[in-house]
């Protein structure tokens, strides 16, 4: 295969092509929306993505596109799919239509990136869910798509690029070998109005984190409530964390990610139908899914599956990865295959993932247990139950917590 340059900098080929088709628009909807809908997006969210990923049309056009896992024809009965299933979720840096969030306006001549990867493997039995992040900087193969390639070994923030999410989804399906069955893309704008709509999500820091990239500006240690712009800027801030890699960025997305959890689970949100029609309009405006994601049954189906969910079952690993390489790899993240293999032979056996107490913290820690967690929460993640032959016990090395946990995101010390 030949090797493409990163195209972070530079200016690809126009990307994704996005299909748009019409729902049905029935007098029944409202109530749907108001009553069944949004309870089904606040269960996807809680599964773990950034912004509500289970969405449909509010009387509206919804944008979908095609992957590879779309059929046609009936779709997948999620009770019957044989080791559960499994979501993409990704978050785009493109500016169009997004106005100059996020540093500076990006117009559609210079490409839109996929900046947030999030893989979740719900299992078949429907217990436990794990999300793991991949990071944008990691250097993958690249498989043939609509735009170029392949390439042997680019960053995975150029697929979105060389080809929209269908190119997305087929890197994604060859770096971990699992199928993707349903997938989403949702823009800036789409994390800002999730934020909102939530009132707020709670985040906690180890200092004073100020990031002139992001535009995050956060002044003292504590915990504070972040909506609108800084939220975005929280999720995106690299050079304000940890060690000021990527890596340290997904520990803050998942320190932001298991409290936007923990909101949309409380009976706060729950019993609040304002709230729940607002987080379902947000999230369909600014979203694009997979053609069989975007059928309301299967919506309904998932979101039942994963609101039953108990957060500690729900966990947020890294994909196995670190900084310092050289080569292709200077500058970037460098995939520690060994670790990686056991973490995806798991999955693919539909084992629960396990935590050790090392998984938090760690020479280049971008998440801390919040001390002033409540007694229950500031605890390592326990292992699973162990099963007779050891295969689910906690698999050493990996990095991520459980939607349980109250962490604290660290501050990168100049």
């Amino acid at each position: 295969m030949t090797q493409l340059r990163d195209r972070s900098n530079r200016a690809p080929k126009a990307a994704t092509i996005a299909r748009h088709g019409r729902m049905p628009r029935r007098a029944a909807w409202k109530t749907v929306l108001g009553l069944i809908g949004a309870v089904v997006v606040v269960a996807l969210v809680a599964g773990g993505s950034v912004a509500a990923i289970a969405t449909w049309s509010l009387a509206k056009d919804v944008k979908t596109v095609a992957i590879g896992a779309d059929t046609k024809g009936p779709p997948p009965n999620i009770a019957a799919m044989k080791g559960g299933f499994n979501i993409l979720l990704v978050g785009t840096d493109t500016r169009v239509g997004q106005g100059s969030l996020g540093g500076g306006v990006r117009t559609a001549g210079t490409g839109a990136l996929n900046d947030v990867n999030i893989l979740i493997h719900v299992a078949e039995d429907q217990k436990s869910a794990v999300a793991v992040s991949i990071p944008r900087d990691m250097v993958v193969p690249i498989p043939k798509c609509e735009n170029g390639g392949p390439a042997s070994a680019l960053p995975i923030n150029n697929a979105l690029s060389l080809g929209g999410l269908a190119c997305v989804a087929a890197t994604v399906q060859g770096l971990t070998g699992l199928n993707i069955d349903f997938a989403g893309l949702i823009t800036f704008e789409g994390v800002i109005a999730m934020s909102d709509a939530v009132g707020g999500v709670d985040v906690c820091t180890d200092g004073p984190i100020r990031d002139r990239d992001s535009g995050l500006d956060i002044e003292s240690a504590g915990t504070h409530t972040l909506q609108g712009a800084q939220a975005l800027a929280f999720l995106r801030t690299r050079h304000g964390v940890g060690d000021g890699s990527d890596l340290g960025r997904i520990n803050s997305q998942q320190v932001y990610l298991s409290s936007l959890v923990r909101k949309i689970k409380s009976n706060d949100t729950l019993t609040d139908l304002g709230k729940l029609y607002g987080i379902a309009k947000a999230a369909t405006q600014n979203i694009t899914l997979s053609e069989n994601f975007s059928r309301l049954d299967t919506l309904v189906s998932i979101a039942l599956v994963l609101k039953k969910i108990p957060l500690q079952n729900i966990v947020f690993v890294q994909y196995p990865g670190n900084t310092g390489g050289t080569g292709v790899y200077a500058g970037k993240v460098q995939p520690i295959k060994s670790l990686a293999n056991e973490l995806f032979t798991a999955i693919k056996a539909d084992q629960p993932i396990g935590l050790d107490a090392s998984a938090v913290g760690g020479d280049t820690a971008g998440s801390t247990l919040d001390p002033n967690a409540p007694k229950d929460a500031a605890t390592p993640a326990p292992a699973p139950t162990s099963s007779a032959d050891g295969t689910d016990q906690p698999i050493s090395g990996l990095k991520g917590q459980t939607a349980a946990q109250y962490t604290c995101s660290v501050a990168y010390h100049f």
